[in-house]
């Protein structure tokens, strides 16, 4: 799960160590469009109803990213969340033998899985095998140097936010109905779980190896983000509701497969085949994971209609916040706390193209056709409420990215600089 994968951005001030050289008000025209889509606008608490036959809401507090002492922001404060409805529990518990049959089989074989073994080259005690690691990695490095620095900087965020896997696999386990009350069920449902998780361990692993091989980015700042952003954590609408889970997870899969998929071509066009198999193998992964958080959700939408309807636009109007919102390389950001890690990030990301609100449009737009929401019948007056405000949500989305690059069309160029990459500045807008 990538991060990214879906990004975000914000809004920033004036270039200091670690931050943009543009304007607030300027930088929110291109990157910062993507925190309004893809992320809680305004820190503050929000109160909603839950509903009868699904939690159509609750309560959530949109945190800076990076939140925590270490960064300089205060923490967000601890929440109530309502309880979740007794009939989702029981419709997540009636699908154990759905999953069994349709999700399970997703998940690949350990003995014919790829490991990071495989697409790096590889070390040994035999001398003239260590002569081909050596040979190896003098190619590795070789492409790895055409890489430009924009490249880097999304790859860094991606493996960042891969790294915090532990983090991901609490949150599935926090969900009513589908966690792994033991840590070894053998409940359908506990082994997609520690399936997924084995699968997606992977990731992390491939990409910092990978980049600790190049020699082209500053590693213990790398780790220091890691380490940061498993502390911090993430946060999640409805962290104990399985239909908002279930969809999250399916926008979070797809979202990551797209940017890593992006990244793969980014590597190929500038010559490095190793990074752009390793990025593309890790898409595919990515995509047979999203099959099967699509697959439940649309079954979901079959179960119980009304309460899946609600929770896609609970999950849409909150927005869909990325896991590595609340990255941090403890470095303080900039005064008024709006220049964070991620938002660099994201705003690098867009500008590259690994993952932009167009891509963010499509994936809505995706998700409303494959769950056919526009065709859901005999729904409350809610539910009919969210239809209509999910089907009509990726064209102003669209609206909102074409006025926004117009907007950066008009601006200057900003500069954001990088602790990963030695301190060097990338271009977000």
């Amino acid at each position: 799960m990538a991060t990214q994968q879906g990004l975000m951005s914000s809004t920033v001030a004036p270039l200091k160590l670690g931050s943009f050289s543009r304007s607030k008000s300027s930088l929110s025209a291109r990157g910062g469009t993507l925190v309004r889509l893809l992320s809680p606008a305004h820190p503050r608490v929000h109160a909603l109803r839950a509903g009868s036959r699904g939690v159509a809401a609750g309560r959530w507090a949109a945190a800076p990213a990076g939140a925590g002492a270490t960064t300089g922001t205060a923490a967000p404060a601890e929440m109530e969340w309502p309880p979740v409805p007794q009939e989702q529990v029981d419709a997540m518990r009636s699908l154990n033998g759905w999953v069994a049959e349709n999700m399970l089989p997703l998940l690949t074989p350990v003995e014919s899985a790829w490991q990071p073994y495989d697409y790096l080259p590889r070390s040994a005690s035999a001398a003239a095998e260590a002569e081909a690691f050596t040979e190896g990695l003098a190619e590795l490095r070789a492409a790895a140097a055409c890489l430009p620095d924009d490249v880097l900087v999304c790859l860094v965020g991606n493996m960042v936010t891969e790294e915090a896997l532990p983090t991901y696999q609490s949150m599935g386990n926090r969900v009513e109905g589908i966690g792994d009350d033991t840590g070894s069920s053998s409940l359908p449902w506990a082994r997609w779980i520690r399936g997924w998780t084995a699968e997606e361990n992977r990731h992390g692993d491939l990409l910092n190896r990978y980049l600790y091989l190049t020699g082209r980015v500053d590693m213990r700042q790398v780790e220091i983000t890691t380490h940061h952003l498993l502390r911090n954590g993430m946060e999640m609408l409805a962290p104990k509701s399985p239909y908002h889970s279930l969809i999250y997870g399916a926008f979070q899969e797809r979202a990551t497969f797209i940017s890593h998929g992006h990244t793969a071509r980014l590597a190929m066009q500038h010559g490095d085949r190793t990074l752009a198999k390793i990025c593309g193998v890790i898409a595919a992964d990515e995509r047979r994971h999203e099959a099967g958080y699509t697959k439940v959700s649309a079954r979901l939408f079959d179960v119980d209609p009304d309460g899946m309807v609600r929770a896609l636009a609970h999950v849409m109007r909150g927005k869909v916040t990325m896991p590595g919102q609340l990255m941090s390389d403890g470095r303080a950001p900039a005064e008024g706390g709006d220049d964070t890690l991620f938002a660099r990030f994201s705003a690098v990301a867009q500008r590259a193209g690994v993952y932009t609100a167009s891509d963010y449009g499509d994936l809505v737009e995706h998700f409303v056709r494959r769950w056919r929401v526009a065709e859901l019948g005999g729904l409350s007056g809610e539910g009919r409420r969210a239809q209509e405000y999910v089907c009509g949500l990726a064209p102003k989305i669209r609206r909102m990215e074409e006025l926004a690059q117009r907007r950066a069309a008009r601006g200057e160029p900003g500069l954001a600089r990088f602790s990963w990459i030695f301190d060097r500045t990338v271009v977000v807008s």
